[in-house]
């Protein structure tokens, strides 16, 4: 089976509750959704990349670890993808811990250790004149999709917070009441941007309010290591 694939890179996690941790990267190349702050848009607005089989991406994860035991299948979203399952079983029996970053939109069974969800608000909307507006609003939250990934999963719920908190925040609570219990803290805010001073600025707003309701906050540590840059 094949998947194109738009990097594959070795680095630390910069975001949620494995941050720090070292880690190989596979970026799937492709995306049912196009968020407007989209920070590759080489996997999703417009996906490139060479396509690869999954054997030959799993030797390349291994190739490259240098010692790192967690390998993190992002995207794009790599939940779309048939190929995504083989390739997990693969990393999975040459003993990594799996990530998997996804928007909650797509189910299916795979190995992973975290599935980090990130549903998507209202802020994520293209403008009108994309032609992608209406169909990412409608496919960008499944509550059904979402109860079941939390249900059979260990998680992280990660959702993206621009410049208006107390909206996201009211589409947040909204979206929580209609899914299962979930433990408070694998909720996490985490700033939009893509420089160190909007992230910081931002992240200081949403500490208080992520503490009130027993969450956490998210920080995009590879931003601040390495800048906006591929690879990282």
């Amino acid at each position: 089976m094949r998947l194109r694939i738009a990097e594959l890179f070795r680095s630390v996690q910069g975001e949620g509750l494995l941050a720090g941790t070292p880690s190989v990267f596979v970026r799937v190349s492709g995306c049912n959704l196009r968020c407007v702050w989209c920070d590759t848009p080489y996997a999703s607005w417009s996906p490139e990349g060479p396509v690869m089989t999954v054997e030959d991406v799993a030797s390349q994860a291994s190739s490259i670890a240098g010692g790192a035991t967690h390998v993190v299948l992002t995207g794009g979203e790599p939940m779309m993808f048939e190929a995504v399952a083989p390739l997990a079983f693969l990393l999975k029996s040459a003993c990594f811990t799996i990530t998997v970053e996804t928007a909650g939109t797509v189910y299916q069974e795979l190995p992973c250790d975290l599935m980090s969800i990130s549903p998507k608000l209202t802020n994520s909307l293209p403008p009108h004149e994309s032609g992608w507006r209406e169909k990412h609003d409608a496919a960008r939250t499944n509550t059904a999709v979402l109860s079941r990934l939390l249900q059979d999963y260990r998680y992280q719920l990660k959702f993206v917070i621009g410049d208006d908190p107390t909206q996201d925040l009211r589409e947040i609570d909204e979206l929580l009441s209609q899914l299962p219990t979930l433990d408070p803290s694998r909720v996490l805010l985490m700033p939009e941007g893509t420089d160190v001073e909007t992230l910081r600025r931002r992240t200081q707003t949403l500490e208080p309010l992520a503490q009130q309701r027993g969450w956490g906050t998210s920080a995009r540590l590879h931003i601040e290591m390495f800048g906006n840059v591929r690879g990282t």
